[in-house]
């Protein structure tokens, strides 16, 4: 691992150190929750660059664990006092609660939805006849599948990975007619206008978490925690814990076919309902268990986390036990 030098080494406050992966979007969310920190704490924040299984490994995503793959190094550097603060992906992480580490805050959501980066302009409507689709993704494929035959579309979903670079260059040289990625993380990048689309969640829900970020630290830090707390945006929180409980309820891990969203309903300015939404899908999109919920916005993480199990047993109830083996692409 890599941390950026820091002048406080030369007697002033010591800087906090915060992990991070190190692809251009996760050094670009990194930099974006440090300078959330740095105000919250009033201390100097460093980047700390650390090398994860899943940016090593070229393995497709759902065969080697889904994308909690990228999180497992951060967390080991957190419990052994290398790092003191992490910031994750949060549809990266495990639905199970990590021992000795705090889900210190959340701070406010991006965008939550896919965007679609096709050749010449194209959305998913006007792709031509047996496109070629790129996507490490099962939900993301089983959803297009699904709106694509609902569209009388004939598509291919090709697994795919890389950086955004990479997963782009692949319409750009021509091997795909286009790629689905986070709107969240191209808005970060500053090139969310490389999308052609931005996919409906009427037709694709996005992965239980998509657009937030987690930042943990050790549980037994309380004075960081406590001082985290101010990044933490409550109606994310309260809208990805729903959407997380959903998925662990489930019993769903990361690399499953499932999307999640919880929408905050306003009248005029006062927030006043959330409707949760579910999906989940056979990888050929031919079988979708979909429902949604609405009620008062919870008042609590435990309630919201609550409505997302009473979905989950609905969706169960409809059939969607069935579906939770798929994985491959």
């Amino acid at each position: 691992m890599n941390a950026t030098p820091s002048p406080a080494a030369s007697g002033g406050t010591p800087p906090l150190r915060l992990g991070t992966r190190r692809s251009a979007l996760a050094m670009a969310q990194s930099g974006l929750v440090a300078d959330l920190v740095r105000e919250a704490t009033g201390r100097p924040v460093e980047l700390v660059e650390i090398t994860t299984y899943g940016d090593t490994s070229r393995e497709h995503l759902a065969r080697i664990g889904g994308t909690g793959v990228f999180v497992s190094a951060l967390r080991e550097a957190l419990l052994s006092g290398e790092i003191d603060l992490a910031v994750h992906s949060l549809k990266d992480l495990p639905t199970a609660e990590p021992e000795g580490l705090r889900l210190a805050a959340v701070p406010r959501r991006e965008d939550p939805r896919d965007a679609l980066v096709a050749r010449d302009g194209l959305t998913f409507a006007g792709l031509p006849p047996g496109a070629r689709i790129g996507t490490g993704s099962p939900r993301r494929a089983s959803q297009l599948r699904a709106w694509a035959r609902a569209c009388g579309l004939d598509i291919d979903t090709v697994p795919i990975r890389g950086n955004v670079d990479t997963r782009i260059g692949y319409v750009r040289s021509g091997r795909l007619d286009a790629v689905v990625l986070a709107a969240a993380g191209l808005t970060r990048l500053g090139r969310i206008g490389e999308a052609t689309e931005l996919l409906d969640v009427d037709h694709v829900l996005p992965a239980p978490g998509q657009g937030a970020l987690a930042v943990e630290c050790a549980a037994s830090n309380t004075a960081l925690a406590a001082r985290l707390a101010a990044i933490d945006d409550p109606y994310t929180r309260v809208a990805v814990t729903a959407e997380r409980s959903l998925l662990a309820a489930l019993e769903a891990g990361c690399s499953a076919p499932v999307g999640a969203l919880a929408d905050l309903l306003a009248d005029g300015q006062v927030v006043t309902e959330m409707r949760l939404r579910g999906v989940v899908g056979t990888i050929d999109g031919t079988t979708l268990v979909q429902l949604s919920t609405t009620g008062p916005v919870p008042a609590s993480p435990s309630e919201a986390a609550e409505l997302g199990r009473e979905l989950a047993s609905e969706m169960l109830a409809k059939g969607a036990a069935g579906l939770m083996g798929e994985r491959a692409l």
